[in-house]
């Protein structure tokens, strides 16, 4: 392995965890899906047929940006254009690919989810479901690529969901968050139509929001 390979080898670990934590949180079924996490020039992504939620760091392969194997003895999975489109479009940290139950569901009838809680405004506010393509094509990835125009996530039209983040950490929250707006939706749709959050109760969260500090903590006044 090149020079740095400390930092390699760590973002392999780190991929594993990763992945084991998502499959504790049913977002990783089997060999189904992908993680991957960037490591300056390199990218550690899950090698493909690994059934994820028992991946160990060998379990993990190491290319450059170009896609070339660079460490690893497995090839990687079948979905890494997309990875590394992700990486090259947006500046992106880490990514993670689920087929989790909740977002599968929704891209099954959704052309978009919709805004229905504010908290969907940390991955962009609604969610487009990018057209299906085959798995691992070159098309399913310029699609993808399309429908993350502005978001930290998206759906993947009968196939499943995929979100980013500046580090791994915060693309498996985004994908986290991915999963539980949808199982709201799900979950209420079944009482009705669901009422979306128009533009002007969205920019109103996003004011309060700067203006109370949400989400971070701080002391009691």
């Amino acid at each position: 392995m090149a020079a740095g390979s400390s930092v390699l080898e760590e973002a392999r670990r780190a991929v594993a965890r990763a992945c084991h934590g998502l499959a504790g949180e049913g977002l990783l079924i089997g060999t189904a899906g992908n993680v991957s996490v960037r490591a300056g020039a390199h990218v550690a992504v899950t090698a493909t047929g690994v059934v994820l939620g028992h991946a160990t760091p060998e379990d993990v392969t190491v290319v450059n940006l170009d896609g070339d194997v660079v460490a690893g003895e497995l090839a990687p999975t079948s979905e890494l254009e997309l990875h590394l489109g992700i990486y090259q479009r947006y500046g992106a940290g880490a990514v993670v690919h689920t087929h989790s139950p909740q977002a599968t569901a929704v891209s099954l009838v959704l052309d978009e989810l919709p805004c229905v809680h504010y908290q969907q405004l940390a991955l962009g506010g609604s969610i487009r479901v990018a057209p299906f393509a085959v798995f691992g094509s070159p098309e399913l990835a310029g699609r993808t690529l399309a429908a993350l125009e502005g978001k930290a996530a998206a759906l993947l039209a009968n196939h499943g969901a995929i979100a980013h983040g500046p580090t791994l950490e915060a693309a498996v929250d985004n994908a986290l968050l991915l999963e539980w707006a949808c199982g709201l939706y799900v979950r209420a749709a079944t009482l009705g139509a669901p009422r979306e959050l128009d533009a002007q109760q969205q920019d109103a969260v996003v004011t309060a929001a700067v203006q109370r500090g949400y989400g971070r903590p701080r002391p009691a006044s």
